[in-house]
């Protein structure tokens, strides 16, 4: 099988008519050395189901498939989603049979076929809130790697009282532990970014309580970070019925009401939305 060389990547494009925006995210990567590595820092087991967001022109796609995995590919762009499997029919023609092709937006679309790993090269200005919404919504996804913008992914694994540690930091720690895994040099895409990116990754833990509280833990953490400066006390006043009422709250979820979101860490804010039931519906 022979992966996607930078020469491959430019003429694919210029034979479907696409130039690379950024409205989409698009950055293709082109270089097998680093498609390997990523599904090497995957752990992609032969056989595996495996999702794929934003498969673009197919580089990561036939790295996956050489690695033995059936891959379900979630693309937004028709033209894209249209010749990925004469892609990989044409480069890796044994491998046909193991991909399924989806068109679609990755925010809304159903994933089929009940993937257990996520390894993808995600849209950078959609990074986020596609990993949040897959982890909720596509729970056979034990683990994943994905290649973000090196700011989202240390937003991400961030801990408790650092400088980038927020709502994202305990929304992901929700599902499991986040890492950065390794970064990824700006020359092996095409177009060349403008920023830094790393790889990320996510190993699916026990949940710590029902979508009920998830959804409450939510709520509470968009509240406590929408305004870093306040105090707890003061952040969650809008969300629980004044600033009494969350001093209560806090009181009896064993939080210092004086303090700030950017302290607490996911089982402290699962603590205060347990406190919370009653006044969150």
């Amino acid at each position: 099988m022979r992966l996607l060389g930078a020469a491959d990547v430019r003429a694919l494009a210029q034979r479907l008519d696409i130039a690379p925006t950024k409205k989409l995210g698009q950055n293709f990567v082109h270089d097998a050395n680093t498609v390997r590595r990523i599904v090497r820092l995957a752990d992609v087991q032969p056989g595996e189901r495996v999702l794929e967001i934003g498969p673009g022109l197919g580089s990561l796609t036939l790295g996956l498939l050489e690695a033995g995995a059936r891959v379900t590919a979630v693309e937004l762009d028709r033209r894209l989603a249209a010749a990925l499997p004469g892609t990989v029919g044409e480069l890796a023609p044994a491998a046909a049979g193991r991909i399924t092709v989806v068109e679609g937006d990755a925010l809304r679309v159903p994933i089929p076929d009940e993937p257990v790993r996520l390894v993808a090269n995600l849209p950078y200005n959609v990074s986020v809130p596609v990993l949040l919404r897959l982890l909720a919504d596509v729970p056979s996804l034990a683990a994943a790697v994905v290649m973000v913008q090196a700011e989202v992914g240390e937003r991400l694994a961030a801990p408790p009282g650092s400088k980038t540690y927020g709502s994202p930091s305990v929304k992901a720690a929700w599902y499991g532990r986040c890492a950065i895994a390794g970064t990824v040099p700006r020359a092996v895409f095409w177009p060349v970014p403008n920023v830094d990116s790393v790889l990320v990754r996510v190993e699916r833990g026990t949940a710590p309580g029902d979508e009920a509280l998830r959804e409450r833990v939510f709520r509470l953490v968009d509240a406590a970070f929408a305004q870093r400066r306040k105090t707890l006390r003061q952040a969650l006043a809008g969300a629980v019925g004044g600033t009494a009422a969350a001093g209560a709250l806090l009181t009896r979820a064993g939080i210092d009401p004086g303090e700030r979101g950017e302290r607490l860490g996911i089982q402290a804010f699962v603590a205060l939305a347990e406190a919370a039931a009653p006044v969150l519906p």
